[in-house]
């Protein structure tokens, strides 16, 4: 009842009055959506800023290398963050194969979309006898480009909306209902992308936090876990898994992040005893 009254007191913004939608551009029957644009430009972004990476003396890969890995991330990326969300979050599908499919339709799981990554960068680092930490390790640094644009795309889409809340920068979903919410997709975007980058882009250029196998990687993986654990708590539940808020008052979301936190913390916490000298892949320079 409280809600319901300062939501009739004050005059909260409504998503269908910010003039924005699913579809940044269309021509005709031809549609292109800012959800496809924010993968697209997250994938393109964080490959330009790895080349910037690398040219550093002791990179653990070579611009080739660089090149070849985009497409086996970019897999890793779709396959992984779509069977992961079929999995985690809608199991249904699995009746209807020609869904999952469908990727138009939105649908992708973060935390799927992370182990398919993982899964890319071993089989490409196995492959060309590289070190699947410190391949990481750079590639952390590269995705708050992707979560930032990501959570964008679905605030556009007017998904994934928040709670309930009376807040003043409350927003009113319309698919939600008439009461104002938490816009958590903003919030994710500020915390998962915007506060990533702030910790790992100076810990890369200005620590020698890259000569510890495992660090940035696990660094990464913290900062994620723990933002989106803590803005769970301000998104509301997926519909389907209720219950399991109900029952162990963790959403999906939150369940599948303490995995990530704790292998967080295993990285960091053990990164100094594989600290080594570093032979580069490319070029003269040695790190010691």
């Amino acid at each position: 009842m409280h809600l319901e009254v300062l939501s009739a007191a004050i005059e909260y913004t409504r998503f269908s009055e910010l003039g924005i939608g699913p579809v940044a551009l269309k021509l005709g029957s031809f549609q292109i959506r800012w959800y496809s644009l924010g993968y697209l430009f997250g994938i393109l972004l964080g490959y330009w800023y790895l080349l910037k990476l690398i040219a550093k003396p002791g990179a653990p890969m070579s611009r080739v290398h660089a090149d070849d890995m985009i497409l086996y991330a970019t897999l890793g990326i779709i396959l992984g963050g779509r069977l992961g969300y079929v999995l985690f979050y809608q199991p249904s599908m699995l009746a209807n194969p020609l869904e999952i499919l469908q990727l138009w339709n939105g649908g992708m799981s973060l935390h799927g979309g992370t182990i398919g990554t993982l899964a890319a960068i071993w089989l490409f680092t196995k492959q060309r006898n590289l070190s699947f930490l410190r391949v990481s390790d750079y590639i952390a640094c590269c995705i708050p480009f992707g979560l930032f644009l990501v959570r964008l795309a679905n605030f556009s889409n007017g998904e994934l909306w928040g709670r309930e809340t009376d807040v003043a920068w409350a927003i009113i979903f319309d698919q939600a209902g008439s009461m104002p919410r938490h816009p958590s997709q903003l919030y994710e975007a500020a915390l998962e992308g915007l506060g990533m980058a702030a910790i790992m882009w100076p810990l890369f250029w200005f620590t020698n936090a890259r000569y510890k196998p495992g660090f940035l990687f696990g660094t990464a993986a913290l900062i994620y876990g723990f933002s989106r654990f803590f803005i769970e708590f301000f998104r509301e539940p997926d519909e389907q898994l209720r219950h399991l808020v109900e029952q162990t008052g963790l959403s999906m979301g939150q369940w599948l992040t303490i995995p990530m936190i704790l292998i967080g913390i295993y990285l960091v916490v053990t990164a100094a005893k594989r600290r080594q000298r570093v032979e580069p892949i490319s070029g003269t320079d040695s790190v010691a």
